[in-house]
């Protein structure tokens, strides 16, 4: 008898809804068949691979974390979803630990039937067979998309039996990212959570920063809360990028000496359950920040601020962008790094010269996650439920027509935002914000370990 204990299952009812979700819009476009299957095992070297992190999308309907598993949904009007997942297996239980196995699986997660992932390639033609449209992500991986397509020529060969293959293939995502853009409860809370666990890291990373230390000494002091705290990964590798890193945007390296008189840029956070958070923060090195730095900060915060500020149901996706950058512009032109009039800095996009990138992206269960910006060529107006975040930044490098003073001066502040029923909700408060609050945090790091 296996002794392993069995892994915990989430609570089923969410991804239940979501699968019965995903069968109606199949339904009311037409019927169908959909298939999914989670991501692929990657080796790292000869006998060993990567860590293991499921599809967002399977996992998003199924809640089933192992992998070589699909999921199958059969529209109409005796619907059914199918999870083909790896039998059990004593023996590779005592290597690679528990297995739920088809039965397990079927019981514990809520499936109408389970299967092998063996007998895939056996069962679905069938399931094709005769339905009128195919919904899947072609083009997701490309042995998946060889596996699809001898499954639908498999039913081709058997046309004279009468069996007809799907007459159209539609990506099943796009009905997907719909849906994950505003998130239910159940994912708000887990979001939530990991914010929380990110801004404590935040707070610790803040707290043992000296100058004299790797970067990566600081990157080990995000991973600890973030592991300690429960999270199961990075949700992205960590930023940790001091002087002139902190204006690379997307700098990992995290190996330099940080030095006095320098600021450090950190854009970390952790993944919980499947959900991302988000977090930047910008400090001081050694704890106080100096007149320019000072200046550049409090002129980025302005600008975040301005962006929440506009945040709310009906504002177009841009309008917090929008915000964001007029401040920035105009803070440009009174620092005297830009000249001209506020309009013609923004519309000859003179400001890109320090702000290159844009004040936001949808999260959830990828950092940069699934859903368009743009509905029929407009910028979609946001919803209750959505999630964003707002991460206006300032990166000025070293340049001769720039004050010497503000050399190396990279400035990002970045929150993770709820839309609400009357404007949004910042859930990454636990990660200091407030110049005055991160000194102190600091003064108390350094007097704990002086």
């Amino acid at each position: 008898m296996n002794s392993l204990p069995e892994r915990p299952v989430p609570d089923i009812a969410p991804f239940h809804a979501r699968r019965e979700r995903l069968l109606a819009r199949m339904n009311a476009l037409g019927g169908g068949i959909a298939v999914l299957p989670t991501a692929p095992e990657y080796p790292r070297n000869r006998d060993t691979h990567y860590p293991f992190r499921f599809d967002s999308y399977f996992h998003y309907l199924t809640g089933f974390g192992e992998p070589e598993a699909v999921v199958v949904l059969v529209a109409g009007e005796s619907p059914r979803s199918i999870l083909f997942c790896r039998e059990k297996n004593e023996e590779r239980e005592i290597w690679d630990g528990y297995r739920f196995g088809p039965d397990a699986a079927r019981e514990r997660f809520g499936f109408d039937e389970a299967w092998t992932i063996g007998d895939l390639d056996q069962r679905l033609p069938d399931l094709l067979a005769n339905q009128p449209k195919m919904w899947c992500a072609l083009g997701y991986e490309a042995d998946w998309d060889a596996r699809v397509m001898r499954a639908l020529n498999a039913v081709r060969a058997n046309a004279r039996a009468g069996a007809v293959p799907p007459h159209a293939i539609h990506d099943v995502r796009t009905e997907l990212d719909e849906m994950r853009l505003v998130k239910d409860e159940s994912e708000l809370a887990i979001m939530r959570r990991a914010a929380a666990i990110s801004g404590d890291a935040h707070r610790r990373a803040m707290a043992a920063t000296r100058p004299g230390r790797h970067e990566y000494e600081i990157e080990a002091e995000l991973l600890h809360s973030f592991r300690r705290a429960g999270s199961q990964a990075p949700a992205y590798p960590s930023i940790v990028a001091s002087g002139p890193n902190a204006c690379v945007l997307h700098y990992v390296e995290n190996d330099r000496v940080m030095a006095d008189g320098e600021l450090l840029l950190i854009d970390a956070g952790c993944e919980l359950d499947g959900y991302a958070s988000d977090i930047t923060r910008t400090f001081p090195v050694n704890g106080r920040f100096t007149g320019a730095q000072r200046d550049v900060y409090e002129l980025v915060l302005a600008a975040q601020r301005a962006a929440k500020d506009t945040i709310r149901p009906g504002v177009l996706w841009n309008d917090p962008h929008d915000a964001a950058v007029r401040v920035i512009a105009q803070g440009l032109l009174d620092l005297g790094l830009l000249s001209g009039t506020l309009d013609a800095v923004i519309e000859q996009d003179l400001y890109r010269r320090f702000y290159m990138h844009r004040t936001g992206h949808w999260l959830g269960r990828d950092v940069h996650d699934a859903g368009e910006y743009k509905r029929a060529g407009e910028w979609r107006p946001l919803e209750p439920g959505m999630v964003l975040t707002v991460e206006p930044g300032c990166y000025i490098r070293a340049a001769a027509d720039v004050p010497e003073a503000f050399w190396n001066i990279g400035v990002r502040i970045e929150d993770d935002a709820v839309v609400t029923a009357t404007g949004c909700e910042f859930i990454t408060d636990a990660a200091p914000r407030s110049i005055a609050d991160i000194e102190a945090v600091m003064r108390e790091g350094a007097g704990a370990t002086a």
